[in-house]
């Protein structure tokens, strides 16, 4: 077990070397090199030559890739001419608020799929039928679609809920105005979550059900409730966990839309803006950042699953 663990991190910090020197190059791949990204198309040889001996980009290429790698172990991750600030800083401003939404709204999908894929896999074909046309409807939906619904009905319609923003209050989570902001974006982010991820787990329960030891703890005199939650959702979960783990890029990507439907100040709003005004070193930041939140949250589902079933090994 000890040994598979440390080829499993190993592997892990591989693939984060792997990425960041994949979006080292990938500054290199913009039209005209940084200078020109960071100044425009239209910029002057004299300027993107000045600007070029600043960053250090008139130094021989593998000098660039050792700074770069010194820079990113240090947490500079350059600065943004467009927003005039440090990258670093800018992201650690906006980063609070996308974990808060992501972990409200992660929480409900994966507490809803739980249920939903318990109904599903223990129950009637109808109801079964039903949850899986949700899920087909769920899961297809556009985000801005969704966001723009919720906002025209409980925001405008019902006057229930803010329609955007975070409101006052916003660095206490105990603010109520905090969690009224909250609600109808991290509504949208989880209903695509919760109907990929119930539908995974509704064919995991509906499996276990088929086990003998499910047929055996009902000779046993035991209740479907004890079943469900003692012995099928134990070993059906296990599966799931690795699907949670994979979760980590689709919350960023979905928050991008998310966050720009409701004007939510988070990173994925960030990442809108920056795209917009061509801010490539915030752009790349945050596509680093992604990067190794997600396979950290890869190496943190496998070492669960290893933790709940020490069965699994690691070829």
């Amino acid at each position: 077990m000890k040994r598979a663990l440390l080829l499993r991190i190993g592997s892990s910090l591989l693939s984060l070397a792997l990425l960041v020197t994949l979006v080292f190059f990938m500054i290199y791949a913009t039209p005209g090199g940084p200078a020109y990204s960071i100044l425009g198309v239209h910029a002057s040889p004299a300027a993107v030559a000045a600007l070029n001996r600043q960053m250090g980009l008139d130094h021989p290429i593998w000098r660039q890739y050792l700074t770069w790698w010194d820079h990113v172990l240090q947490g500079d991750l350059g600065y943004s001419f467009t927003q005039h600030a440090p990258v670093a800083s800018l992201i650690g401003s906006y980063l609070h608020n996308t974990l808060l939404l992501d972990a409200v709204a992660a929480t409900a999908a994966i507490a809803l799929a739980i249920v939903l894929g318990l109904l599903q896999g223990a129950r009637s074909r109808g109801l079964g039928r039903a949850i899986g046309a949700w899920q087909i409807v769920g899961y297809s939906l556009p985000t801005f679609f969704v966001g723009t619904v919720l906002i025209l009905v409980f925001a405008a319609d019902l006057s229930w809920l803010p329609p955007g923003g975070l409101g006052e209050g916003a660095h206490s989570v105990w603010s109520a105005s905090l969690w009224r902001h909250l609600a109808l974006p991290a509504v949208t982010l989880a209903l695509p979550l919760a109907a990929g991820l119930s539908r995974y787990f509704g064919h995991q329960v509906r499996d276990e059900y088929r086990k003998d030891y499910v047929r055996a703890a009902r000779a046993r005199g035991l209740g479907p409730v004890r079943i469900a939650f003692r012995h099928v959702l134990r070993n059906a979960v296990r599966p799931l966990v690795t699907l949670i783990g994979m979760m980590i890029p689709v919350l960023f990507v979905g928050g991008v839309l998310t966050e720009s439907v409701f004007d939510y100040p988070g990173l994925g709003w960030l990442l809108w803006r920056s795209a917009l005004e061509q801010d490539y070193p915030t752009l790349t930041a945050i596509v680093l950042l992604i990067g190794i939140l997600t396979i950290l949250g890869n190496l943190a589902a496998d070492l669960i699953n290893t933790l709940l079933d020490v069965r699994v090994r690691y070829d």
